[in-house]
């Protein structure tokens, strides 16, 4: 039986799906809206999302939108 690990960013990305189902914030937001819900560990999500190209000011759903977390 193999375990498959699960990229951190699919969980950012899962908890942020459940925040949209939610109705706690909406994928046109911006994704420094995530901040708020992140407190500490914000840092390193943020430096996660800027290493794979976002912008704080990008709109949650592109977030939403990526399909897989491969690092080059």
């Amino acid at each position: 039986m193999t375990q498959q690990v699960i990229h951190p960013m699919v969980k950012l990305q899962l908890n942020v799906q459940s925040l949209v189902e939610s109705n706690i914030i909406k994928p046109s937001d911006s994704i420094w809206k995530i901040a708020l819900l992140y407190g500490n560990e914000w840092q390193y999500w943020k430096q996660e999302l800027l290493d794979f190209g976002f912008s704080m000011q990008d709109p949650i759903g592109e977030l939403l939108a990526v399909e897989a977390w491969d690092e080059e």
